[in-house]
């Protein structure tokens, strides 16, 4: 983990964010002392989740493209399920 003070983090924090996107943790300090840390993002498994969820949303959205639909949706759902 590198140590940068806040001034020099503010003028440098592209580079910065870049060396994070390598793996690299940097400790970001106010005289002297460390105040925050940039580390690289990693998603929870909610955020994995939602991802998938639109992803899959995604996908029914391409694949009903160009589908047209006719009558009542209820009538349809009852002989779905007859």
């Amino acid at each position: 983990m590198i140590h940068v003070p806040l001034a020099q983090a503010k003028n440098q924090l592209s580079e910065l964010v870049g060396r994070v996107e390598r793996g690299e943790t940097v400790a970001v300090t106010r005289r002297g002392k460390p105040v925050a840390r940039l580390e690289a993002w990693t998603l929870d498994e909610t955020e994995q989740q939602r991802d998938r969820v639109l992803e899959t949303f995604e996908r029914l959205s391409d694949l009903r493209r160009g589908m047209v639909l006719e009558g009542d949706l209820k009538s349809m759902a009852r002989q779905g399920l007859a």
